[in-house]
């Protein structure tokens, strides 16, 4: 049986003094052995953390012991073992950025929570557009199908997507999703806030969606990209379709790397062969690159490292 949970939740609640909170939550986590990341912000926290089972649900009692939190709903997961290396409790400006002169607060003005179940139904509707509010590489790892990707590669580029397609939404029905729901709390708002009548946000996000046992994760092709060290999870439990392509040959692929180059980092897919093949860079100035992290971990002298530049120079000529 596996022993541990990893766990994702927020909650938009007013905290006041976030240093003080900040301090506390963090010797809390710290003493039970928990791994992740918390955010705090005076809007309320955002977190994804695990650890054993009885040390998860201590912290979820503690969390919901506190008037702030007590309708707080956590996401659940089994695991083997532990989903992060570090504990960080930091505190932000906002819990999430759509860099907007006024931000939207979800506890004014949100779009309507839309169950999994009705989801399923709704996606499929006449004059409905399913928008994704997540990032470009999370997009690439699966998603709803026929869901529109606004061509963004993070949560506050958005807004201006939204208002440079405003005839694509005009007069539409729009569902928005992202991974746990806290995206698509103030993204709906603000399409709300725009104009836009007929808007839905997915209630619980997609891992949510992947567990309800109507919708069983019907209509989404690949899998969810999550932001820990398993880095995506299954949620179609009815059929599984790969979506993700091989940066470098394009053929179906669902494996996540990094680029090597530390000062590129880009999150690609690639065949272990691709990887090994490119020396991790997704480029030949990345695989090329002095501070490349590949060529460090595997310890490669420079002769081998020409050698394999030399032949990977060859291949892309042709």
């Amino acid at each position: 049986m596996q022993s541990y949970y990893v766990i994702l939740y927020y909650h938009y609640a007013h905290i006041e003094d976030l240093e003080s909170f900040r301090e506390s939550h963090y010797e809390f986590c710290v003493n039970h052995n928990l791994l992740g990341r918390v955010y705090v912000a005076k809007e309320g926290i955002n977190g994804t953390l695990s650890g054993l089972k009885e040390n998860v649900e201590s912290y979820m009692n503690h969390l919901r012991s506190d008037s702030r939190f007590k309708d707080i709903v956590f996401k659940i997961d089994e695991a083997d073992e532990h989903a992060f290396e570090k504990m960080h409790v930091r505190i932000k400006k906002e819990l999430v950025n759509l860099s907007l002169a006024e931000d939207i607060n979800p506890k004014k003005l949100t779009g309507e929570y839309v169950e999994p179940k009705d989801f399923y139904k709704r996606m499929q509707e006449e004059n409905t557009l399913v928008i994704d509010a997540r990032n470009d590489y999370e997009h690439m790892v699966g998603h709803f199908r026929g869901a529109i990707k606004p061509n963004i590669r993070n949560f506050r580029e958005l807004p201006k997507w939204i208002k440079d397609n405003e005839e694509l939404l005009r007069g539409k029905k729009i569902l928005t999703y992202c991974t746990g729901g806290i995206r698509c709390e103030k993204f709906s708002g603000f399409l709300k806030a725009e104009g836009h009548e007929h808007v839905g946000q997915l209630k619980g996000g997609i891992v949510t969606y992947g567990k309800d046992e109507v919708a069983k994760g019907q209509l989404w092709d690949g899998q969810c990209y999550v932001f820990d060290k398993r880095l995506k999870v299954p949620i179609n439990r009815v059929e599984h379709v790969i979506v993700g392509r091989d940066h470098f040959d394009g053929t179906p692929c669902e494996r996540q790397i990094n680029c090597a180059n530390p000062e590129c980092n880009k999150q690609i897919l690639a065949s272990e062969e691709n990887e090994h093949k490119h020396l991790g860079g997704c480029t030949y100035e990345c695989s090329s690159h002095k501070l490349n992290r590949y060529i460090i971990k595997h310890q490669l002298t420079n002769d081998e490292v020409d050698m394999r530049l030399s032949k990977l120079r060859l291949n892309l000529q042709m």
